[in-house]
């Protein structure tokens, strides 16, 4: 009895007050899951981004080509060793921005990229090579642009040919850039 009298002193009854706490909370943005939520989703994110990306390029060098002073835009040039062609490497140059996104990695990338391939010592081909795949990809932005370098094998004419492209994850960019090495004729491509 006491415990009726505890509720009906603050003007409740038992079942206005079990009902009141049983019931469940209208949902909001403001609530302290959706942060928790986001971070978690962003960390998830990253973390499969970093698992997944390739080993990263050498950079040859780079200009900058605006001012910040958080952090300059840059064009970089970056070489790449073919893994499975042992005395090629591939140079691209592609912008790359600056500021406090830029540092941080959030900001998204020009899709602009050139690139140039050549013969740097013997060639020697590691194991059996398909009519085309991709070499090479990079995160232009955190989630959404990646540069990608794919190699065609032109068996017609014994080269291999490098194409450089970026895509996004709705739509990609019709800006490409390709480059050639051709093979001596003693040394047929070996092709999947």
């Amino acid at each position: 009895m006491t415990g009726l009298l505890s509720f009906r002193a603050v003007g409740r009854t038992r079942a206005e007050a079990r009902a009141r706490v049983f019931s469940p909370k209208p949902f909001s943005f403001a609530s302290p899951m959706i942060p928790r939520f986001l971070a978690a989703a962003l960390l998830t994110s990253l973390t499969l981004a970093l698992a997944a990306s390739p080993a990263v390029a050498e950079e040859v060098g780079s200009v900058n080509t605006h001012f910040r002073l958080t952090g300059s835009d840059r064009v970089v040039v970056e070489a790449y060793d073919d893994p499975l062609v042992a005395g090629i490497t591939c140079y691209v140059s592609r912008a790359r921005t600056g500021g406090v996104k830029g540092t941080l990695g959030l900001a998204e990338d020009p899709t602009e990229a050139s690139i140039a391939c050549r013969q740097v010592g013997p060639l020697r081909f590691t194991g059996s090579l398909k009519q085309q795949t991709d070499v090479f990809s990079e995160r232009m932005s955190l989630i959404f642009k990646t540069l990608h370098v794919v190699r065609i094998v032109d068996k017609a004419r014994n080269t291999l040919v490098y194409l450089t492209y970026s895509d996004r994850i709705v739509n990609g960019s019709p800006k490409n850039s390709v480059t050639a090495v051709p093979v001596p004729a003693s040394m047929p491509i070996p092709v999947k």
